[in-house]
């Protein structure tokens, strides 16, 4: 595939859901402060990362290219559950998830000489998560760098009892939201897939 989007992610996800759909690709992970702001709710949060990683991997593209960023966030009872600093913050979060409905909001931006952006919000519901299976869950190294502690496309898949939304948003990049962002800045992708 010759490249004509930068992703300006590191995300091992994000590079598959791409290629899934044919869309070619350079990638330049970004580095940005994630750190909400003081009163900022999550789907504010996501879209401001996801445009600030859009908007420093143009900047920093040798080649101009179209840069795509995306941020998602695992949220329960209006608190942002990031990536787990520790074991015992993993299944801390696991515990908390076990038996619950959250929601997963991803943002997604796309930047050239212009911006766009879009939010995909999903509800997961994880069925209960035993003290167990969460040790042999982190003892899979799966949860370290996933918002929440747990990936939906991997082993942390079997927790999930139900779904409402966008399963590749839950992923990282929902596929439908970023199509959306690609025809909106009349960036062709239909004829490569």
């Amino acid at each position: 595939m010759e490249p004509y989007i930068i992703l300006a992610s590191g995300s091992p996800r994000r590079r598959e859901l791409l290629e899934r759909i044919g869309i070619g690709y350079h990638t330049l992970p970004v580095a940005v402060d994630e750190t909400p702001e003081p009163g900022e709710g999550a789907e504010m949060f996501v879209l401001r990362m996801a445009l600030e990683k859009a908007r420093r991997g143009y900047a920093a593209a040798e080649q101009k290219a179209p840069a795509l960023g995306a941020d998602t966030a695992v949220v329960l009872d209006g608190e942002i559950l990031g990536k787990p600093a520790s074991e015992a913050h993993a299944h801390g979060m696991l515990e908390r998830l076990s038996g619950q409905t959250h929601r997963v909001v991803t943002g997604v931006a796309l930047v050239d000489d212009r911006e766009a952006t879009r939010l995909s919000v999903s509800q997961v519901t994880l069925r209960e998560i035993t003290a167990e299976e969460r040790a042999r869950y982190w003892a899979s190294g799966e949860p370290v760098d996933k918002a929440g502690a747990y990936a939906i496309q991997g082993r942390g898949g079997v927790f999930v009892e139900h779904l409402e939304g966008s399963y590749t948003g839950v992923m990282g990049l929902p596929l439908y939201e970023t199509t959306l962002l690609l025809d909106k800045l009349e960036i062709p992708w239909r004829e490569r897939w």
